[in-house]
């Protein structure tokens, strides 16, 4: 039986598959995020969070962020 790994956070590109942004659009987004989280430079941003923020369900995001 295969233990499939999920992981936590989202990056630029999971951001670009699930808006149809570009790229640097979905970085600029993503850092947006973060600041009005008041997260730091080093920290990162989780699904739950870009979720949460963008008002996207989580069911919605996760098949096209995991295939």
């Amino acid at each position: 039986m295969k233990n499939e790994l999920q992981r936590v956070c989202i990056y630029p590109k999971d951001i670009q598959r699930i808006t149809g942004k570009s790229y640097r659009q979905s970085t600029r987004l993503m850092q947006k995020i973060k600041n009005e989280l008041n997260k730091l430079e080093n920290e990162f941003l989780t699904i739950e969070e870009f979720c949460s923020y963008s008002g996207i369900k989580y069911e919605q995001v996760t098949h096209l962020i995991f295939g």
